[in-house]
């Protein structure tokens, strides 16, 4: 009898783990580029219109203190793909990371590199080892090809980090997209293969990364929605009608997509996920009320709009506080799809589903981390000064966040639960927690080899000014 009872158990474990097999969930996640964090009517917009990403946020978990792993693209989309922070890949910025006039740069920045090395496991190969069907859809700007980065299919992404060709309107040259007519536009198109993608796979567990090339410059719309913002009264501090194009797009893609995944009855096994890579440009919207724009260590460069809808496991319309980051989606993804990570590769994050599946719990985490030993010009600079950033690192521990400024040493200390704007700055009046932190941001950049910046620019000349001509002696 007792042999019964144990060979029915196992023969019970064999079907429940072959029904596992059978239900992986699918993941479709949404990346959106440079979509600020304050862009969306469910954020508060009151000129933007999202209403299926709204939607998407009430139907899921939203959380509120979400990050990227860099202030621009690159360097967050490799974070993303590794789970490594900065340090550990040397993707710090996008290109030369002495961009800017040579005259206004006190120090060289440290190297940086542009590709995303193939001793980096991503979490695509991951997922591919456990079966999984994975397409890469729009941006990728870690290389030649995500192909062999583990994906089995890629539309229109290559090195570059914005549209190529004629921008967001055909004809455009990307990869492994055929053009149907002249002036078709790239979100609705990169929406087409994406649903046709889902269509194809939909008898198998696969994982949608579409990574739009939109909200990115150049600003270029669709004509019919640009006139109809154009009409609309301009919201307090959002008001450029073809940005708000831009993002009627993408929400209309959000659409689409979740309404094929619902049409094929995958709705309960599949999780929807959606990020943004960087704050918002500050030449295109307004952060507010965040402090600073894309490009920045401030929150508006970093903080972004973050939901996860998962049937079953988040509760609709729930709210997350709990500070997360980019590398925090690796292992999430692996656990979510039930991959085994690989034997020794070392991850900087943490998963998430315990607050997926618990909005109160906590990620117990010490602090998150940020390296930006880089110059980037540009306007914007708080502090008067021609860059929108200079080499600078952050920290978050708790409501904390300081930052600090490399070439002059300046400490910058903001409680943001009080706070969320920067406003004041505390470094003075906290000098316990200011020590606090510093502390443990300089032994973290011991622990990950963090490059800081030391070497004077031999072509600095202190006496440059903007503009053009030579400071007066005093």
């Amino acid at each position: 009898m007792r042999q019964i009872i144990i060979a029915l158990h196992i023969c019970g474990l064999l079907v429940a783990g072959s029904a596992s097999a059978a239900e992986k969930p699918n993941v479709v996640f949404f990346f959106i580029d440079d979509l600020g964090w304050a862009d969306l009517a469910y954020q508060g917009s009151d000129f933007y219109e999202s209403p299926n990403i709204d939607k998407l946020a009430a139907s899921g978990m939203v959380f509120t203190d979400a990050y990227a792993c860099a202030p621009n693209c690159a360097p967050s989309r490799a974070c993303l793909l590794s789970g490594k922070y900065t340090p550990r890949h040397g993707i710090y910025t996008v290109g030369d990371p002495k961009r800017g006039n040579h005259q206004f740069r006190k120090l060289e920045p440290a190297e940086n590199k542009t590709v995303l090395d193939d001793e980096f496991v991503t979490w695509a190969e991951v997922l591919d080892a456990n079966g999984y069907a994975l397409a890469s859809m729009g941006k990728w700007h870690l290389g030649s090809d995500p192909t062999t980065q583990g994906f089995d299919v890629n539309i229109a992404g290559k090195e570059w980090g914005s549209p190529s060709g004629g921008g967001y309107h055909s004809p455009y040259k990307y990869p492994n997209l055929v053009q149907k007519q002249k002036g078709e536009y790239l979100t609705d198109r990169l929406t087409d293969e994406a649903v046709k993608f889902i269509d194809d796979n939909k008898d198998q567990p696969f994982f949608l990364y579409l990574t739009h090339y939109a909200v990115h410059t150049p600003i270029q719309a669709k004509a019919d929605i640009t006139a109809k913002y154009q009409a609309k009264t301009p919201g307090q501090h959002q008001k450029n009608a073809k940005y708000a194009a831009m993002i009627e797009s993408v929400d209309d893609s959000v659409g689409r997509v979740l309404a094929k995944v619902e049409e094929l009855g995958l709705t309960d096994n599949t999780v929807i996920v959606f990020y943004s890579d960087n704050g918002g440009h500050i030449g295109a919207t307004s952060n507010h009320p965040l402090r600073g724009a894309k490009g920045m260590l401030y929150e508006g460069g970093i903080r972004e709009p973050f939901i996860v809808r998962w049937p079953g496991v988040t509760k609709a319309g729930s709210r997350c506080s709990e500070p997360i980051i980019g590398v925090d989606l690796y292992p999430t993804f692996a656990e979510i799809t039930d991959s085994k990570l690989t034997d020794g590769y070392e991850l900087d994050g943490l998963s998430i589903v315990p607050l997926l599946q618990d909005s109160a719990a906590s990620l117990d985490r010490d602090a998150l981390f940020w390296h930006f030993p880089c110059f980037l010009q540009g306007s914007g600079d708080p502090h008067g000064g021609p860059f929108r950033t200079t080499p600078a690192g952050a920290i978050r521990m708790g409501d904390w966040k300081l930052i600090e400024w490399f070439e002059s040493g300046r400490l910058e200390l903001y409680n943001l639960s009080d706070d969320l704007s920067e406003a004041n700055d505390l470094s003075k009046s906290n000098p316990d927690k200011l020590a606090q932190l510093h502390s443990a941001m300089k032994q973290w950049r011991t622990d990950v080899s963090a490059p800081v910046p030391t070497t004077p620019n031999p072509k600095y000349d202190p006496d440059a000014k903007q503009g053009g001509g030579r400071r007066k002696k005093q």
